[in-house]
């Protein structure tokens, strides 16, 4: 008999700092039940953002909000002429300044519903709706590095309080299929703990290629973790597992060869990627359509900095502990002002609990818990008194943990 209790994401609910997750397991007939702590953003804390004179735009809002089950209150309503590539720097910061207004104060993260404009005087748009217009974001000669995010790699949950930041990411599809296709990507994503490979890319564009001399570090830190695969090529043809890929091309061949698992992220370094349409280069467009649930693309030159481009190990770290894609995406790249991501920011395919009896008690099951100390405490009520009965510390990648006798009741593990 398979003694497994599965959770999905439907059982999560926002308590304070920590995600409740109710889950019964039958113990003596008795209930158990397991406070996590939190780790990433639900969405009761995302902003869904449409432009009122954008019919796309408000229609694709509307959609992505009763799909994800987002307050009605978190659709912002902002108003501008659709369809330019190029917004103004003085037109943003007045729009930018409205939403500010609008939004209410426990939201973390913006997700935007277009695809132009795609960029904000020199930087994208996503940026600038996260950061504000400032050249800081932006080269002050060519080539030249940019101001670094202080949620490169950011270990907390909520970048508003925390950086006084909201972390932006767009919807962006060209019709209402692609952008309905997209986001029930995302969803069927969730959870899924998909069994996927990750393709690195070493390609033979010299200037392109600068990700993979630390190709084969990221394989070796992912060993038993996230299958990874080092391909030495221009293309990757005839794949049907595909959950990462990175490159570093102009174009990329095969994709209509490719499955992309839902909540696949790829992306391809070049210097206009996020130039979304009208581009010489392939856009990062191309990758959603290809079935991909996030991609990223720099909206002006960039040269090949790694700074302003994911990087692959950390999206795939953050990732994999149950963060979204928005998250993920964002906590990957050190200088993000020139770069736009793009696809469904609330995809979580890694966010997902399981119990396990055992002869002595139970065994969690999850990706969710980060390397480092914690403490387990029990109460036979909700509201406590808790005693502490165990603390530990959970190793990098470890996905099992015995609860200390697994008496039923109620449990709480939280960070040291």
């Amino acid at each position: 008999m398979d003694n497994r209790i599965d959770t999905s994401n439907s059982t999560w609910k926002l308590a304070g700092f920590f995600l409740l997750l109710s889950l019964s397991l039958n113990l003596a007939a008795e209930t158990l039940e397991v406070d996590l702590p939190k780790h990433r953003i639900a969405a009761e804390q995302l902003a869904v953002v449409v432009n009122d004179q954008d019919p796309l735009s408000q229609r694709i809002g509307d959609y992505y909000r009763e799909a994800r089950g987002i307050p009605a209150a978190n659709l912002l309503h902002i108003s501008f002429s659709p369809g330019k590539k190029i917004l103004s720097p003085e037109r943003f910061k007045k729009i930018r300044q409205k939403l500010l207004e609008i939004t209410p104060p426990n939201i973390q993260a913006y997700a935007i519903t277009w695809v132009a404009p795609f960029r904000v005087g020199c930087m994208s748009i996503t940026s600038a709706f996260t950061f504000g217009y400032d050249k800081a974001w932006c080269s002050d000669h060519t080539c030249a590095s940019t101001q670094r995010s202080p949620y490169y790699d950011y270990r907390g949950v909520t970048p508003y309080k925390d950086l006084s930041i909201r972390p932006s990411i767009s919807i962006a599809a060209n019709s209402f299929a692609e952008a309905k296709a997209l986001i029930e990507r995302g969803i069927a994503a969730d959870g899924s703990l998909p069994t996927g490979t990750a393709y690195l890319i070493s390609s033979k564009d010299k200037q392109r290629n600068v990700r993979a001399k630390d190709y084969l570090m990221t394989r070796r830190l992912m060993q038993n973790w996230i299958n990874t695969e080092v391909f030495r090529g221009n293309a990757l043809l005839d794949r049907k597992d595909v959950l990462f890929y990175f490159t570093g091309r102009t174009h990329v061949d095969g994709l209509e060869t490719l499955n992309f698992l839902p909540g696949a992220i790829a992306d391809h370094l070049t210097s206009t990627g996020g130039v979304l349409t009208g581009s010489k280069q392939m856009s990062a467009l191309r990758w959603l359509e290809a079935g991909a649930t996030g991609s990223f693309g720099t909206v002006v030159e960039p040269c090949n900095h790694l700074g302003k481009f994911p990087n692959p190990r950390l999206v795939m770290e953050h990732y994999s502990h149950g963060q979204t894609l928005l998250e993920a995406y964002w906590r990957s790249v050190q200088q993000p002002g020139e770069g736009i991501f793009i696809g469904e920011p609330l995809a979580a395919p890694y966010d997902k609990v399981v119990f396990e009896k055992t002869d002595t008690g139970t065994r969690l099951i999850t990706r969710n818990l980060s390397a480092g100390a914690y403490v387990l405490s029990h109460s036979t009520t909700p509201i406590g008194p808790f005693r502490q009965i165990q603390s530990f510390r959970v190793k990098p990648h470890q996905q099992q943990f015995d609860l200390s006798g697994g008496e039923p009741g109620y449990y709480r593990i939280e960070s040291l």
